[in-house]
């Protein structure tokens, strides 16, 4: 009988291991499958990059290889339009807005989280309310602001449109509101400041979600494409995206895609480097970020 019982365990055991191989075998081909689909476009964009302007336009049907890789489109890049200087103004952009945003960003959780005030809940309330607002009607009425304030090619109105961010202020607040009440009682009869308490215990102990709330705001302002475009046109105040455009519109009549790729490569490095040294810190703050208690 008890041969009977182990032999039958030894079968469930058995069955349980290669139910778990098949299961292990399918999960990873299902995500390298996935994988390669969203590594593709970057292949892709790193192989235009190399083909020359008059072997792209040639190919009736786009070839996934080529036999004759070229450097020629990353010389273009910076030589048909000021690259350089435009990625220089994109610096400045997205380093300025990011630290105001955070500035902004952290002290408003903080006071939401917090501070006790008159009204608290229902400004709160009315700030989620923000984001119900569609994106382009914003942008409309941003535009309008920043023109009648005689605003218009000026970093200042690059940047003063994007220092908020109601997302990251609803974010960086349930981060702060998982700090337990006690140790903000403790400062307060230790005679601690707000400030001090938010400098000195807050930020540290949220750095994970200030980390990825700096990072992701940081590759959105290096990303910008429509407000850039809508609120200069001299090109002291261009940004990369305003210089793709222009590079891929000298092809001689037709786009230049080739160069364009290659524009698109060298500004992508900076950020690609950015979330593989942050990539942890990313994950983690999300998570901690989007989980209560």
């Amino acid at each position: 009988m008890k041969e009977t019982v182990v032999l039958d365990m030894e079968k469930l055991e058995r069955s349980d291991r290669v139910r778990g191989r098949i299961l292990k075998t399918v999960t990873c081909v299902g995500l390298t499958f996935w994988a390669l689909v969203v590594l593709f476009p970057f292949y892709w964009m790193v192989l235009t990059s190399v083909k020359s302007y008059s072997a792209y336009n040639s190919e009736y049907i786009p070839k996934l290889f080529t036999l004759s890789p070229t450097l020629q489109n990353y010389k273009e890049a910076f030589t048909a339009v000021p690259l350089a200087g435009y990625f220089l103004n994109t610096v400045i952009f997205t380093v300025v807005t990011t630290a105001l945003m955070l500035v902004v960003t952290v002290l408003a959780a903080f006071a939401f989280a917090r501070l006790n005030f008159p009204g608290k809940h229902l400004a709160f309330t009315l700030l989620l309310s923000l984001m119900m607002i569609p994106n382009e009607l914003v942008v409309i009425t941003n535009y309008v602001t920043i023109t009648n304030l005689e605003l218009r090619n000026t970093f200042t109105g690059l940047i003063l449109p994007s220092v908020t961010s109601v997302f990251y202020i609803y974010l960086l607040k349930e981060n702060f509101e998982q700090v337990p009440d006690q140790l903000y009682y403790a400062a307060k009869v230790d005679g601690t400041s707000d400030l001090k308490y938010l400098r000195k215990v807050l930020v540290p102990i949220c750095r994970p979600t200030i980390v990825t709330i700096t990072i992701l705001k940081a590759i959105e302002c290096w990303n910008s494409y429509v407000w850039p475009r809508l609120v200069t046109d001299d090109e002291a105040y261009f940004l990369v995206s305003n210089g793709i455009q222009e590079i891929r519109e000298n092809g001689f009549g037709r786009e230049n895609i080739p160069a364009m790729m290659a524009a698109v490569v060298v500004i992508s490095i900076p950020l690609i480097i950015l979330f593989l040294l942050f990539r942890r810190a990313i994950m983690a703050g999300v998570s901690r970020g989007g989980t209560k208690g």
